[in-house]
């Protein structure tokens, strides 16, 4: 009960700390507004500011967990999560978009163009490694790839209002049974250790901090007044890889982190958003909270024409129909000519780009 307890308040923390970290980079956004700025799949524009007041009221709460009660296990979750916002703002608002997946930024590499991608790649590789350490060598290298893999993973999803927070809930509720019922990191399965249950509190207690911030600020998300960018995803997931390193026996781990890595692959070939479309369950689930899809006006009118033809109305009167929005990644915003030369290069990448690259 007292863990339990514990978690409600790192949560509420974290939440907290996240809602007021988003007022005042609203109110003062650093480097100007413009800085954060992006157009959505709809074309509607938002922020990325959310990406770094999640992962702020995260990361202190965990910081302030591990003043608290000395935990070696919190300061890791900090710093991995620290590392991945670092590097995933580098990407945010230095990137350039041409580049994309594990495949686009290491083919880059192979032919000597180091992008902002394999930046962020390498650093948050590395911090992940720095909040893995020390150990036995498997289990840090495990844990690397839990946190490194989680902050890659959980940013794929990161393509529509609120999908990528529904993502990281679920992965927290499975973080947080997992450790339940293997006993978590002092059980048998583990390590031989005969403190069989003293960890099963342990995953709900480690992912209390992302996901408090992180559904904090849902209802920013869902309505489309922001998103979480590389900076929130890849803190998040890393956090939440973190959090399942401290939590779960080593069998557990090394099948969560086979998962990841199968999931990453698929995605270079596979439209994470295509299959959702298609898969019944999942759209229900990821249409949950979102504001519903625009009808066209000429698909309206027409649809009225046909169920009375005289209320038709003539070419020429009226309002005329708005375009419909390019889809695709959120992208800086522009004006004038420059908006048009964007288009332009967006539409060459959508072409030319693998399928992982979402619609």
């Amino acid at each position: 009960m007292n863990r339990a307890l514990g978690a409600v308040a790192v949560a509420a923390v974290a939440a907290g700390t996240a809602r007021a970290a988003y007022a005042g980079l609203r109110r003062r956004p650093p480097a100007g507004e413009k800085t954060w700025t992006r157009t959505n799949h709809r074309g509607e524009v938002v922020t990325l500011l959310e990406g770094p007041a999640a992962s702020a009221g995260a990361i202190t709460a965990e910081l302030i967990a591990a003043a608290a009660a000395r935990s070696r296990p919190s300061r890791a979750t900090s710093l991995a999560g620290a590392g991945a916002l670092a590097f995933g703002l580098v990407d945010d608002l230095a990137g350039s978009g041409k580049r994309r997946g594990l495949r686009g930024h290491l083919g880059a590499l192979a032919h000597g163009e180091v992008t902002t991608g394999t930046v962020k790649l390498g650093g948050i590789a590395t911090t992940g490694f720095a909040a893995a350490a020390p150990g036995a060598l498997p289990d840090v290298l495990i844990n690397a790839g839990l946190i490194a893999g989680g902050a890659n993973l959980l940013n794929l999803f990161d393509l529509r209002p609120g999908r990528a927070i529904k993502v990281a809930v679920l992965s927290g509720g499975l973080i947080a049974a997992g450790s339940a019922v293997t006993g978590g990191p002092g059980s048998p399965a583990a390590d031989g250790c005969p403190a069989v249950g003293a960890g099963r509190s342990a995953g709900l207690v480690a992912v209390a901090a992302p996901l408090g911030a992180a559904l904090a600020l849902l209802p920013e998300d869902l309505g489309e007044r922001a998103m979480l960018g590389d900076a929130g995803a890849n803190a998040l997931g890393a956090m939440l890889g973190a959090a399942a390193a401290r939590s779960l026996p080593r069998p557990a781990r090394v099948a969560l982190l086979a998962g990841i890595v199968a999931l990453t692959l698929i995605s270079e070939k596979v439209s994470f958003t295509a299959f959702i479309e298609r898969t019944p369950a999942l759209r229900k689930l990821d249409l949950l909270g979102r504001r519903p899809a625009p009808l066209s006006a000429p698909a309206a009118a027409d649809a009225a024409d046909a169920a009375d033809p005289s209320a038709a109305v003539p070419p020429g009167a009226g309002t005329a129909p708005r375009p419909r929005p390019r889809m695709g990644r959120h992208r800086r915003g522009a004006s004038g000519a420059g908006r048009v030369r964007s288009s332009l290069r967006f539409f060459r990448i959508f072409v030319k780009t693998p399928a992982h690259q979402e619609p």
